[in-house]
């Protein structure tokens, strides 16, 4: 008897990383939260032998993480091994739903020899340039294709990039979405956030929200903020989000605020379970960003109706509600400057800031990017997935079968 024939909720195992607080990993805990958890319940099997951010409330939330080796090139053999034992074990999971991007291709690959009904490939990203690990990623990427049966993306330019363009009528674009209610502006929240931090009412607080990996671009954005506050010296830089575990890169970042001399006006807030609460006490939001796919903190920002500068390497698709404005990637830290604080400043003129902020979460519901609708969205996919790709398995079963007589 099937999954969907019982009464027990279908097990939908996702693929990793590791569950740490990225935007893949986040937007999947706001899918989770808010499923009928009765009907779908997901399962985790990641890459990292270590307990990561959010597996606490997964456990709390009826999940299960499951470990496994790394997938770098030298363990690709080994981690065949290890995923076609795992899924012996582990009969149950007739739904994989990858974020592995490319790596997906060896999961995948598995599972259909193994009959697994539905399996999904998800693109979170939109690599760019070119190094060794460019050829690897290309090959397998073109491999994965006939080995998925859904192909779901972030957004268009992240799916083209993981399917080709030809298979673009293929895409599902799952939306990013974010409880928009816990986003919304409230005046009381940002004077309290703001006095944690020792920023008058009268700072304007530049904020960025991203791990500190390469792509993030933080050396950039510090040279940004150097030139904000040259124009304008009451002024603070909120930097949220962790590292890696040995934390180079932020190391290297603190460095160079120490050498501009901006130890007073740059908060490393570290991880954070609270962004919807920070995003209150921000003035205005930058994602200078060399490569996304379709990042969900633009989300989160514009649901908190924080005035938006993104690069032109940022999708801008992402801008849902009108409140964003690209700046080319190369442009001077002048140049960025000037774009940043015009923007927040027409929006103080014009009374699009301080409490018509509220508007913001309206905004962006009413764009898609509620988690309520999509969550019962993605719920009903999988069980409908399901259903159908059980179906056909019996059939191909029944066709053999007859043949064989």
């Amino acid at each position: 008897m099937s999954a969907t024939e019982t009464n027990k909720p279908v097990k939908v195992l996702v693929l990793d990383t590791v569950m740490d607080r990225g935007g893949a990993e986040t937007m999947t805990m706001n899918y989770l939260r808010h499923m009928d958890r009765s009907k779908v319940q997901y399962d985790f099997l990641v890459n990292r032998d270590y307990h990561a951010a959010y597996e606490n409330e997964i456990a709390k939330l009826g999940g299960k993480v499951y470990r496994m080796c790394p997938l770098y090139p030298q363990d690709f053999a080994k981690y065949k091994r290890q995923f076609r034992a795992f899924l012996k074990k582990h009969p149950e999971y007739r739904i994989i739903h990858s974020n592995l991007e490319e790596r997906s291709y060896f999961a995948l690959r598995i599972a259909k020899e193994m009959g697994i009904p539905v399996r999904i490939a998800h693109a979170h990203n939109r690599p760019v340039g070119f190094d060794l690990k460019s050829i690897v990623r290309e090959y397998f990427r073109f491999r994965l294709p006939p080995y998925v049966t859904h192909m779901f993306a972030c957004g268009q330019e992240a799916g083209d990039w993981l399917f080709g363009v030809k298979n673009r009528k293929r895409v599902i674009q799952q939306r990013n979405a974010v409880d928009t209610a816990q986003y919304r502006f409230n005046p009381k929240t940002a004077a309290e956030v703001r006095a944690e931090f020792n920023a008058p009412e009268d700072c304007f607080v530049l904020g960025h929200v991203g791990r500190f990996f390469p792509q993030k671009n933080h050396m950039q954005l510090i040279d940004i903020f150097a030139a904000v506050h040259r124009q304008r010296p009451n002024s603070q830089l909120w930097l949220v989000g962790g590292g890696e575990l040995d934390d180079s890169l932020k190391n290297q970042v603190k460095a160079k605020v120490h050498e501009l001399g901006l130890d007073d006006s740059v908060v490393f807030t570290g991880v954070r379970t609270d962004v919807n609460r920070l995003m209150q006490g921000m003035d205005s939001f930058i994602l200078p960003s060399l490569y996304e796919g379709f990042p969900m903190t633009m989300i989160e920002a514009q649901s908190a109706g924080l005035p938006c500068t993104i690069s032109d390497k940022v999708p801008s698709q992402c801008d849902v509600t009108g409140n964003v404005q690209i700046v080319a990637l190369d442009a001077s830290p002048d140049d960025w400057a000037k774009s940043v604080l015009a923007q927040h400043d027409e929006a103080v003129e014009s009374g699009v800031a301080g409490e018509a902020r509220t508007k913001g979460a309206d905004a962006v519901t009413e764009a898609g990017y509620d988690i309520v609708a999509n969550a019962q969205w993605l719920q009903e996919f999988y069980l409908n997935a399901l259903a159908k790709g059980e179906a056909i398995e019996r059939a191909r079963t029944a066709k053999k079968s007859k043949g064989g007589r």
